[in-house]
């Protein structure tokens, strides 16, 4: 072996009391008791030891634009004009420079794994998926990074984008979205975005129904088009704000129709709950949607990060423990059962969002692994628990020291 873990708080092994990780050659090759072996040794005093966080969308692109852009109103279209503004200067080196500093954060809060979305169009052309390509493979060492390419501005109605789509899914993108909510025709973009998935074999994910007027939900049309043509599982969209203002009824019919086609949400609860709900002068809604009830339907959901630190989010620090206490805390989860649900929800549950077939705590599986000064998932959420090391591949990716208090003598 080449690493063991010990004394590790692995959920699902609680019964036994802590067990030891044994890696080798970048993979998890036995979880158990008392492991002997002549290999480098890791003591973790009994805290939880989970596999890697994973972003499952956010937008490197666009980050760390707040000294380029102005955000008086603070609405969304605010944010894509700024942002529209400020990307007719983006270069190559540009995004990748940005998008390292956001990139870094993320791996020192111990995501292992990410899905960025992308835009292009003839403003941008493909300038930052020049620099985005260039970002997964200089920091491969310690994250796996998918591109989303998507038309933020719209697709039949820019045109030249359609090209520019293709071209990214030909250079290699895995992933196809799309904001049909800008576009003069959302439900031709919506069908043109299925015949790229379906010619190119790769998955979806949409951001959409981004508002809070609920009278029609995009959603519905997005699952009948999955179900058409046979892509359950394959397919996920982001916000979804529109939910959180729906009746029961409609929340619970919305529920079930997702469940039986196989589409997936992501919530992104600092975004949503910065541009939602400006039009009001009390009573603010939150403009989250509730998607910790949405599993009860059979719905798998993730949480994540989105935007940092532009127009559309000006805050972040890409720490997705942080981001599931916030959505604890908003959507008024109390329960410990509510609260590990969330800690899957950057975890395990984002893995099957993005069908990762290795992940996990278990012989096989890659030894993409967090260190958390916790117990448990349920205190790692409650408690904001920091991570303290990180592997990808077996290998150490970061360490951060546990807080020390000086008492006088």
């Amino acid at each position: 072996m080449d690493l063991i873990i010990r004394n590790a708080a692995v959920q699902g092994h609680a019964a036994s009391g802590t067990v030891d990780i044994g890696i080798e050659g970048g993979r998890i090759v036995a979880v158990e008791k008392a492991l002997s072996a002549d290999a480098e040794v890791l003591d973790v005093g009994g805290r939880l030891v989970s596999p890697g966080f994973i972003e499952t969308h956010i937008h490197l692109d666009k980050s760390c634009l707040l000294g380029r852009c102005a955000s008086k109103r603070g609405d969304l279209e605010e944010a894509i004009a700024e942002v529209s503004r400020a990307k007719r200067d983006f270069t190559a080196e540009d995004v990748y420079e940005r998008g390292s500093r956001t990139l870094r954060k993320a791996i020192s809060q111990g995501t292992t794994h990410m899905r960025t979305h992308l835009e292009v169009d003839p403003i941008v052309g493909l300038r930052s998926l020049d620099g985005v390509e260039q970002l997964a493979e200089d920091y491969r060492w310690a994250i796996d990074l998918d591109i989303c390419v998507f038309p933020q501005e719209g697709l039949l109605n820019n045109p030249g984008t359609d090209e520019l789509m293709v071209e990214a899914l030909r250079r290699g993108c895995r992933v196809v979205g799309a904001a049909p909510y800008t576009d003069s025709d959302p439900h031709g973009q919506m069908d043109r975005i299925f015949e790229m998935a379906r010619e190119f074999d790769v998955d979806i994910d949409m951001h959409l129904d981004l508002s809070l007027d609920p009278t029609s939900l995009a959603l519905d049309y997005v699952c009948e088009l999955t179900e058409r043509f046979k892509y359950g599982g394959r397919v996920t969209i982001g916000h979804v704000t529109k939910l959180s203002a729906v009746s029961p009824q409609r929340f619970a019919e919305a529920a079930r129709r997702m469940a039986d086609t196989g589409v997936a949400l992501t919530v992104l609860p600092s975004t949503d709950l910065f541009l939602m709900g400006r039009d009001a002068d009390r009573n603010v809604p939150r403009g989250v949607t509730p998607c910790h009830h949405l599993l009860d339907y059979g719905v798998n959901c993730s949480l994540s990060t989105n935007n940092v630190l532009n127009p559309f989010t000006p805050f972040g620090d890409c720490s997705l423990v942080r981001m599931a206490n916030l959505y604890a805390n908003v959507a008024h989860v109390g329960s410990a059962e509510h609260m590990q649900d969330c800690f899957d929800m950057v975890s395990e549950r984002s893995a099957r969002m993005l069908r990762l077939d290795d992940y996990g705590v278990a012989p096989g599986c890659a030894a993409d692994l967090v260190v958390l000064d916790c117990v448990d998932k349920a205190q790692a959420i409650s408690e904001n628990a920091p991570v303290l090391f990180g592997f990808k591949r077996g290998r150490r990716s970061f360490t951060r020291l546990p807080v020390e208090l000086h008492a006088p003598a």
